[in-house]
């Protein structure tokens, strides 16, 4: 079915008159009915987990419904005091359905049925129940849980976790990437044992590496410190030897990705602190020229990340470094909630995952949850599918990844690219962390931005917010809970919600 012919009617229209306006939305609920139907029968398969299908059907009316410039429609309704669509994510049909009957109603037309009140709400009970499958029972004052990434003192300093918890901590991240399957346990104890001190849920998050691509080592010419624009960097696959070097040179942690580029490619390093793109293939290596650094250049340092938006590198998200974190997590299952995934970009990573952790699993252990980084514009662009596998089999979330994210889409797209995520995971009741950089120079500096704290506030919109470790940590989860408890008084994702004012 052609979704363009249907968009016509609502820029051709006069959709000041009631009657024709009913018409339309009555043509719209019928293309969306179809649609979703055929996408979900596509999915359907792949949907084990009986909680699930409702949530994914409304997935699919969604994807119908967005495939419409739905803006007229929109500025036609609201002269009427009807809802303007601009809140239907979690409850598409319902939505449409009570739209149109009282649309029927003021045209004094036989009314069709409204739906009734448990089914316009039960999207928002979806999501509700499967964000506590994820993340168990929130604080009765805070809708939005609070994830922390646990730095190494957590595993020596009890009383360090105790404080975390105490101040409004939800859930723990760790981070495989860092420290040893020790330090993981000691952490993962003094989780347990301050949970059971204040009785208060936590639940513990594991993260897996994934191929982060990242500069190994990396030589400078003699007596050069910073790259300029305009310079050129050599991408070797060796660690580079060559002392009296004339040129910049790098190698990276993964160097069979050197195959996979193509000259033009573009190159981001150190969170695109340092842009470049591929000039020249080599036998010594890919020559990269600079094309983005600040007006002092930038330093080239090891351990700093490699992006390459736009090119399939393909590699496996799961290295064989995240098969033996995988090994402690199937060992320590009893104790471990949530699997982190980074760097997943189709739904066959997902199957990837499913299938080493059943294979690990014993077979009284309950399965965790997983968690998607989103990081990628593939991983964007197939979100509806990585949902569907995901979900369709166990408790799942979506992290919007920001630093990675921002690199491979570009800056300026950021906060859009973010919207539609948020929008789409609602409309499949999967629960939502807002990652990366929140309220940063807070956690590492004891002193928030102004534009952090509205940033923080913003989070309301998503069902988790996680901080980075940092040397106020604590301080900065007590001052997250405030704002996110104010905040719940003025938003609930993203409808308003209009308490007394006493500002005036």
């Amino acid at each position: 079915m052609s979704f363009t012919n249907l968009q016509q009617p609502y820029l051709t229209a006069d959709l000041s008159d009631p009657q024709t306006l009913l018409a339309t939305l009555r043509q719209l609920r019928a293309s969306v009915y179809a649609e979703g139907q055929d996408i979900f029968q596509q999915w359907r398969s792949r949907i084990h987990r009986p909680a699930f299908v409702e949530s994914s059907l409304n997935l699919a009316y969604y994807l119908a419904l967005r495939r419409h410039d739905l803006r007229p429609l929109q500025a036609a309704l609201m002269p009427w005091g009807l809802s303007s669509l601009g809140r239907i994510e979690a409850r598409v049909m319902p939505n449409l359905d009570a739209v149109i009957a009282t649309l029927a109603a003021v045209c004094h037309e036989q009314s069709e049925n409204h739906p009734p009140l448990e089914a316009f709400f039960e999207g928002d009970r979806l999501l509700k129940q499967h964000t506590e499958e994820m993340f168990g029972k929130t604080l009765n004052h805070r809708r939005v849980r609070i994830m922390v990434t646990l730095p190494t003192e957590a595993a020596s300093n009890y009383e360090f976790v105790r404080d975390l918890i105490h101040c409004g901590t939800d859930c723990v991240r760790i981070n495989c990437a860092h420290d040893t399957p020790k330090e993981w346990l000691g952490m993962i104890h003094h989780v347990r044992l301050a949970q059971a001190e204040m009785n208060r849920p936590c639940k513990v998050l594991m993260d897996l590496s994934g191929p982060k691509i990242r500069i190994q080592g990396a030589i400078a010419p003699q007596a050069k410190q910073r790259i300029y624009r305009g310079e050129s960097l050599l991408l070797t696959r060796d660690l580079p030897t060559t002392i009296g070097s004339t040129c910049f040179q790098a190698n990276c942690t993964l160097p069979e990705i050197l195959d996979r580029l193509e000259v033009g490619t573009t190159v981001w390093i150190d969170d695109g602190h340092i842009g470049a793109v591929v000039e020249a293939i080599a036998p010594e290596g890919v020559w990269l020229r600079i094309t983005h650094t600040r007006p002092k250049g930038e330093k080239l340092r090891p351990d700093k990340g490699i992006n390459f938006p736009y090119t399939d590198l393909n590699l496996s998200p799961l290295t064989d470094k995240d098969k033996q974190d995988l090994d402690f997590i199937a060992a320590h299952a009893d104790n471990i909630d949530i699997i982190g995934y980074s760097f997943v970009q189709k739904p066959e990573d997902i199957e990837i995952l499913q299938r080493e952790l059943e294979a690990r699993l014993p077979n009284n252990a309950s399965t965790p949850a997983i968690v998607a980084k989103i990081e990628t514009p593939l991983a964007v662009t197939n979100l509806p599918e990585l949902i569907v596998q995901a979900a369709g089999k166990q408790p799942f979330g979506i992290m919007i990844a920001r630093g990675d994210l921002a690199v491979e889409i570009g800056y300026q797209r950021l906060a859009e690219i973010q919207e539609e995520i948020l929008w789409l995971c609602e409309a499949a009741h999967v629960p939502v962390i807002w990652a990366t950089q929140v309220l940063e120079n807070l956690v590492k500096n004891g002193m928030p931005s102004r534009a952090e704290m509205t940033d923080a506030a913003m989070a309301e919109r998503a069902e988790c917010v996680m901080l980075n470790k940092g040397a106020y940590i604590v301080d900065a989860v007590q001052i997250l809970d405030d704002v996110l408890t104010r905040m719940q008084a003025h938003q609930v994702k993203k409808t308003p919600q209009l308490r007394a004012l006493h500002s005036w």
